[in-house]
């Protein structure tokens, strides 16, 4: 069973991918990402296929469920998974700088091709870290999803950004970074392509985001600066926030790009990564129970601003240890 089904209450598709429950358990002394074992080839990063995805660019037709009201549609897409390194316990802070900009051109490229399907109309990179956001493979990875609809968290932020250039004649984004520069408050750090803050309303105790300070609708608009400094922004953002209570912090990366094939968002949407990490203290985990998931209705237990300054001094914790690093 491969279909996607519409709700008629949210107006949005929900993606039916009984396929990856027969995903397997990898044995202890096996990963299929380590070039040791045979199934991917020697590499420093790589584009490998999903070999259990939700989407597939060949869908089967769905299943004879639809009827006059309800409806369904083929899975159709991508879904790609994106090798950091051959390294198997490998972390961004590991990574040269070259090494992290050939992962950023392999990102862009991987979307450009997809872009090129007219029928993909969202293409959203993203990285699950960590257990306790269900990750089973711990080798360096993200992935790749190329959706033929707009999914309906961006296609909001999309419809918002473009009500305010209408209404205002600027950016939403520009003016959410502006804004939180002059304020100060939840600024975390910043370089001179991108700045990284816990936004005013983050649903996430550590829930930052980076965002480009040069308005570029998408990925593939950055320069080769930017995308070299994408790269160690990245890094230096996953190490603050390991450094925030010395473990590895798991998180859910999400890079947010303008919809494509579907008009010109050159002048309204802005180029951002949204970090959702699930933890709100060193042992305490954020759940969204009912009312976030049943109502949509957020509740952060942390203030932004009080939260921003720990980052602040995990950043320079990160800083300072590999100042010490560098020196030894």
């Amino acid at each position: 069973m491969s279909e996607l089904r519409w709700n008629p209450f949210l107006k949005d598709w929900v993606m039916i991918a009984g396929n990856r429950q027969g995903r397997p358990q990898m044995p202890k002394d096996f990963c299929p990402f380590c070039p040791r074992f045979g199934k991917v080839p020697d590499y420093e990063v790589l584009k490998y296929d999903n070999d259990f995805p939700a989407l597939t660019q060949n869908p089967p037709e769905p299943d004879p469920v639809a009827t006059g009201f309800f409806k369904t549609r083929p899975s159709y897409g991508k879904c790609e998974v994106i090798l950091y390194s051959p390294g198997h316990t490998a972390t961004l802070q590991e990574l040269s700088d070259g090494h992290l900009e050939k992962l950023v051109n392999l990102w862009c490229e991987r979307f450009e091709a997809l872009s090129a399907d007219e029928k993909v109309k969202y293409v959203f990179p993203f990285e699950n870290r960590g257990d306790v956001v269900g990750v089973t493979m711990p080798h360096p990875h993200g992935q790749i999803y190329a959706y033929s609809y707009v999914p309906k968290k961006l296609e909001l932020e999309t419809a918002a950004a473009r009500e305010y250039y209408e209404e205002q004649g600027s950016c939403l984004f520009c003016g959410q970074l502006k804004n939180e520069i002059q304020e100060q408050k939840r600024l975390v750090f910043q370089n001179e392509y991108f700045t990284v803050f816990l936004p005013f309303y983050t649903e996430y105790p550590y829930g930052v985001q980076i965002m480009a300070n040069r308005h570029v609708p998408v990925l593939t608009g950055l320069t080769p600066a930017e995308r070299r400094a994408l790269g160690t922004t990245l890094r230096d953002t996953v190490g603050m926030l390991d450094s925030l209570f010395g473990y590895r912090f798991p998180y859910m990366m999400c890079m947010h790009n303008a919809p494509v094939n579907s008009g010109d968002y050159s002048r309204d949407y802005h180029f951002h990564i949204e970090f959702y990490p699930p933890m709100r203290s060193a042992d305490k985990q954020k759940f969204n129970a009912s009312s976030e998931t049943g109502a949509w209705a957020c509740c952060n237990p942390t203030c932004p601003e009080e939260t921003a300054a720990e980052l602040r001094a995990a950043y320079e914790r990160y800083r300072a240890a590999e100042k010490e690093i560098r020196r030894s």
